[in-house]
């Protein structure tokens, strides 16, 4: 074993999975830096001696992620090449008791609301003070804005309300109050999170607030860019559309999971919404919001989806035309209620219609943006990578969808300044542009 020198602790926070989680890794680490504790977000050097994983449990290969990399710092332990490591998040949540067994070399396991119980294990305070200031790992100027936590839907499919719990909104005034902080930091845009959006405030305030706290966000002074992320179709409010017209701030797109659309899946999935009511919905919002851009997730491999209802699924995409999709393959979830139906598509047909659905989409997003050739946008320059700055427009997220080049030889932007550009080219998933006077 490699002998250590005396020297005061530094921790390394890992995270995995979604934006929920690096929002909860955000959190962690301003606490540990407000307690003096020397901390880094996802360090590529070796000086940590203390290493803290937040998991993600939500599908198998989340999980394998998750479990390998557990592994891989319990080897490390092994080695003598660290002292201490801790295991939080989602995985943690929801196999404590076997993750104990099967992996002693975690000092400890921690639940998805255990933060000031990490803490202690600093001889930390949690700062109720510092609600609402993170340290940020993101680039500077956009961030996640998690909005509440937990989930009281049903889905059959879904894990996260065994890990997550029950809906809790945050109020809006301390949402504000962070989005303010955010601002001070220099974050422009905001991506507001949940588990699901369009749930907020009934626990709170007795009705969906959404739309409220869309217009106190919007009167925050140096955001720009205001982006909604996981909304529940069903019972939409549809004042959220008033506001996202209303609130100059508010960006034209909203990602909708809708998980499927061939009414058999839907009820066993229990989504409460059939096919039409669906297809009624987006019509509705695309009247309300013209050139807005919508985003949703399919779930494919659902126990009992036959090719018929497959089939019902692609035909639904490639009429509603979404500019925007991705696609899960079904991962059979213990705990879940469909997990007492049986997994009877297998792995090669479930990633075959993955592949399937994906080049509809591919074509549909190819078409989308040739449309868009010869028109100007306003972009968000995010980083320079090889010989382009890459930007995005009001209608695409960080990192799930399109983006915008531009060649950094003929063109110099500044990461996280607002540029017009005008696009000369695009394919599938990329447009290429030129800067012009805006």
């Amino acid at each position: 074993m490699k002998a250590r020198t005396h020297k005061k602790d530094k921790v390394n926070v890992i995270t995995l999975g979604c934006s929920k989680n690096l929002v909860d890794s955000e959190v962690l680490v301003s606490q540990l830096k407000f307690n003096e504790i020397d901390v880094e977000h996802q360090s590529e050097k070796s000086d940590a001696n203390i290493v803290i994983i937040n998991t993600c449990g939500f599908i198998d290969r989340a999980k394998e992620e998750s479990i390998n990399t557990i592994l891989q710092y319990a080897d490390a332990k092994d080695q003598g090449e660290i002292d201490k490591l801790y295991v939080t998040g989602c995985l943690s949540q929801r196999y404590k008791d076997d993750l104990e067994v099967e992996i002693p070399q975690v000092d400890a396991f921690f639940g998805t609301l255990e933060l000031p119980q990490i803490l202690e294990k600093f001889n930390a305070d949690y700062k109720q003070e510092l609600i609402g200031e993170r340290f940020l790992t993101t680039p500077q100027h956009y961030a996640y804005l998690k909005i509440s936590e937990g989930c009281n839907r049903t889905c059959t499919f879904c894990a996260i309300p065994l890990m997550r719990g029950k809906h809790i909104s945050r109020p809006i005034e301390e949402l504000v109050s962070e989005a303010k902080s955010l601002a001070r930091q220099g974050v422009k845009e905001i991506m507001l999170i949940a588990q699901e959006l369009t749930y907020y405030g009934l626990d709170i305030y007795k009705e969906r607030a959404l739309a409220k706290l869309l217009y106190a966000l919007n009167e925050v002074e140096g955001i720009e860019w205001i982006r909604l992320h996981y909304a529940y179709p069903s019972k939409f409010p549809m004042d959220v559309l008033d506001a996202m017209v209303a609130c100059e701030k508010v960006c034209n797109y909203l990602d909708i999971p809708l998980q499927h659309a061939n009414d058999n899946v839907l009820k066993r999935m229990q989504r409460q919404i059939t096919q039409q009511e669906t297809r009624e919905l987006i019509e509705q919002i695309r009247a309300k919001v013209p050139g807005i851009a919508i985003r949703t997730t399919m779930l494919v491999g659902f126990p009992g989806e036959t090719e018929e209802d497959f089939q019902d699924l692609c035909d639904f995409v490639q009429e509603m035309q979404f500019e925007r999709l991705g696609v899960f393959q079904y991962s059979h979830e213990d705990d879940t209620a469909a997990y007492l139906l049986e997994d009877n598509v297998d792995a090669d047909t479930k990633e075959e219609r993955a592949g399937r659905l994906m080049a509809i989409q591919q074509e549909i997003s190819y078409q989308k943006n040739q449309d868009k050739v010869d028109q100007t946008f306003k972009v968000l320059i995010d980083r320079k990578e090889g010989g382009y700055f890459v930007g995005r427009t009001e209608s695409d997220s960080p990192e799930v969808d399109n983006e915008v080049l531009i060649d950094a030889t003929k063109y110099y932007c500044r990461i996280g300044d607002f540029c017009h550009v005008k696009i000369y080219d695009a394919t599938d998933f990329d447009l290429y542009g030129e800067l012009v006077e805006s």
